[in-house]
């Protein structure tokens, strides 16, 4: 069967995640610690999604987090970017929930742009997939204080700055997939991240969250870009679209106070 990328993206992040659940359950069984279980855990997610692609997509270039980057995606014109285990610590955490699987779609428009066409991300412990093949709704509204989703370890200053500018309640996550698709949900209002991320961590979450209608962008307004030749991509705010406007002027009058 013939499957659109909306329809592959969604099936690739959907089966890696079955398979990530399995492989988790069976190593919890054995008592293997939790870095042999991220280290396997990242391993065969890589190894599916790669040989996946390659099975339906054989001409067509891809960008992960596992594996070896080549400048010849630079001169493609269509580039899968995955993260085939988004949050390993936490699924390396026997209970814990908040891991995904990321697979997006980048397409050239022009000699020198793109865009993101087709996107997945996949939850597997709550068996979620969230994809571009069909979008959920806008969330309506939160009555009440902005909800804002933060890192669980490391919340950055920035995020700092928004909660306390908008007089935020307070969320935390683990992975940056489970961070976004909290958004797309409606389970949360703002994702403020900086000080670091790789393509391969946003590329799948902001496409998903583009179909929806929310706000996405780096912390200074400007738009997300991928494909680049740096894979580094170390900040981004997603947001309900009526929030957006108070989040970045907190972020722009933060700057400078700085």
């Amino acid at each position: 069967m013939n499957l659109t990328d909306h329809e592959l993206a969604e099936r690739l992040a959907s089966e890696t995640g079955k398979l990530l659940l399995s492989l988790r359950q069976q190593l919890f069984n054995e008592g293997r610690s939790p870095w042999e279980i991220m280290d396997a855990g990242d391993a065969i997610a890589h190894r599916f999604l790669l040989d996946s692609i390659r099975e339906s997509r054989p001409d067509e270039a891809v960008l992960s987090e596992e594996g070896a980057d080549s400048n010849l995606r630079l001169s493609a014109d269509r580039v899968w970017i995955v993260d085939p285990l988004d949050g390993s610590n936490e699924y390396g955490e026997f209970g814990r929930a908040d891991w995904a699987v990321h697979v997006a779609l980048w397409e050239r428009v022009t000699a020198t742009t793109g865009e993101l066409t087709a996107a997945a991300v996949a939850l597997p412990a709550y068996d979620i997939t969230v994809s571009t093949a069909n979008p959920p709704s806008l969330p309506p509204r939160h009555d009440g204080n902005p909800r804002l989703v933060v890192s669980r370890n490391r919340p950055s200053r920035e995020a700092v700055i928004v909660a306390q500018a908008l007089g935020c309640d307070v969320a935390r996550l683990g992975s940056a997939g489970a961070k976004a698709m909290a958004v797309v949900l409606g389970e949360t209002d703002i994702y403020v991240h900086a000080g670091g991320q790789h393509q391969w961590d946003s590329a799948a979450p902001i496409a998903v969250a583009r179909a929806v209608g929310l706000h996405t962008s780096r912390i200074d307004g400007s738009p997300l870009i991928y494909n680049e030749r740096t894979t580094w991509l170390p900040d981004l705010v997603v947001c309900q679209p009526h929030l957006a406007e108070r989040v970045l002027a907190a972020l722009d009058e933060g700057r400078l106070e700085r």
